[in-house]
């Protein structure tokens, strides 16, 4: 008995010792070449060594077998020999991949293949960032800070240069810092802050943050903080319409807006995975659309796709927001004003209406409905609908388990069929939505789907991924999947 724990005991520290040497390799792939790598989708950038010992364990839920840390080794190496350019590049299909097609081949020679389309030409010179404009630092702010500074280990990218701000007190940089730096909900930033009161600056990971302070959005000189070509992201939700957010195009060193929050009027609402393809040079304002709808539009899509959708109703479990009151008081809206911290809450939704917006065919097909829970973060979207084909409960979970694997839509739909998950399991999911295997109710012609998503963290990466294709520098997904 002694002898099998000790053998036990030996193997996990051999397993560790394994993912440990595989950090540098991560992390040197990421900072020099701006290559994401992961396990059928979760990431093993800034991983400790059991987060990589979990990743791999989770591949066994996929293929039935726990990746091999030999394999992944072999293949971070070849990567790091061919030196792509930037791209998010999952391990676990290049390995099965190698052993499904790649008899006969060296594996450097079947990943070179498999990661053309980034591999660099000679003496490519690098393209240079985008600069970013953070107009509002609440809730989605400093989530956007968080992700965009996590990615600005790479010079090519997205770069947050500057938040812009209400002063509120005299001590106003420092708490700005302190709430980037602690969050009740996300935990603790994953670096060092520090603060520069004299010149309004937060450093962050290296990332040095301009705090620009006005109230007007029409009135900055970007161009005076070494700011130019710009993308403001409007995080206030103040102005949803072409004309208010065109106040920030009279301000130099802006050439685009981004809101982060649906539009109105003629403004695309862009839903990355669904329509970002619609996004153009000329599109000058542009809206990220909601976190509802970001979270149930691609898994609506999929299911028109495949069952056709005759109509449905849309109802959103939703945590409360900012916009409701701690304690019972005046709200302009209807009971918004009692407290969000003690009721449920029935209100109003767009999510549903605006699908339409990024999937048209919908158009007409969905009612919606909210109810406000008392809970900090992550939603539930019970999607109840009317197919015309007969959905069989088993063949719908087998299809969106699959696309949440291997389609266009990987990064944007997630698949669970834990017995016991709850919605604090979904804080910081990178996805949009997850469906909830289970949950899942199908009767004759009728589908009942429950999609969970974290409101902040994962909309936030939904907003990144539409700022990254207006900058042209979203990464390619590779090995390439099949579309849907």
């Amino acid at each position: 008995m002694t002898q099998h724990f000790t053998d036990h005991r030996t193997l996990w520290i051999s397993r560790e010792e394994r993912a440990e040497s595989m950090i540098p390799i991560i992390g040197s792939l990421y900072r020099d070449h701006g290559v994401v790598t992961s396990v059928h989708g979760r990431r093993l950038l800034n991983r400790s060594a059991i987060g990589i010992l979990k990743a791999h364990k989770f591949a066994k839920q996929v293929d039935d077998t726990e990746l091999d840390l030999d394999d992944t080794l072999r293949v971070l190496e070849a990567l790091r020999a061919l030196r792509p350019g930037p791209a998010s590049i999952d391990i676990a299909r290049l390995v099965s991949g190698y052993a499904e097609r790649g008899a006969g081949q060296e594996l450097a020679d079947f990943v070179r293949e498999e990661i053309s389309p980034v591999l660099p030409a000679e003496g490519a010179a690098p393209t240079g960032g985008t600069d970013v404009v953070l107009y509002g630092f609440g809730r989605i702010g400093r989530l956007l800070a968080r992700i965009l500074i996590a990615h600005g280990g790479h010079g090519d990218g997205l770069q947050l240069r500057a938040i812009v701000v209400r002063k509120g007190s005299a001590n106003d940089l420092i708490k700005r810092a302190s709430l980037l730096r602690r969050d009740s909900v996300h935990g603790a930033f994953d670096g060092t802050i520090s603060v520069d009161e004299e010149n309004n600056t937060i450093l962050a990971n290296g990332t040095l943050i301009q705090v620009i302070y006005s109230n007007d959005p029409a009135s900055i000189d970007y161009t005076a903080y070494g700011i130019h070509d710009a993308i403001v992201v409007d995080n206030t939700g103040r102005w949803r319409d072409a004309e208010g957010l065109g106040q920030h195009l009279a301000c130099p060193g802006v050439t685009r807006v981004l809101l982060t929050a649906p539009g109105k009027g003629a403004l695309k609402n862009i839903v990355h995975g669904i329509n970002h393809d619609a996004i153009e040079a000329s599109d000058t304002i542009l809206s990220a659309a909601s976190c509802t709808t970001n979270a149930i539009t691609p898994v609506l899509k999929a299911i028109n796709e495949r069952y056709g959708v005759v109509h449905g109703h849309v109802e959103t479990v939703h945590s409360f927001t900012n916009d409701q009151n701690l304690i019972d008081n005046f709200h302009s809206g209807d009971r918004r004003g009692r407290s969000a911290a003690l009721n449920m809450v029935i209100t109003e939704t767009g999510a549903a209406k605006a699908v339409a917006k990024a999937l048209p065919e919908l158009a007409g097909k969905l009612t919606g409905s909210a109810i406000r829970v008392p809970t900090p973060n992550v939603s539930l979207a019970i999607l109840n609908l009317r197919l015309e084909k007969t959905p069989n409960r088993e063949e719908v979970n087998a299809y969106l388990r699959e696309l949440s694997l291997n389609s266009t839509l990987r990064q944007q739909i997630d698949f669970v069929d834990s017995p016991d998950i709850v919605s604090s399991d979904f804080v910081g999911s990178h996805r949009a939505g997850i469906v909830d295997g289970l949950a899942t109710i199908a009767t004759d012609n009728n589908l009942i789907l429950y999609v969970w998503y974290d409101n902040e963290f994962g909309y936030s990466c939904q907003v990144v991924r539409v700022l990254e294709v207006m900058a042209e520098s979203h990464p390619r997904v590779l090995p390439a999947r099949a579309a849907v």
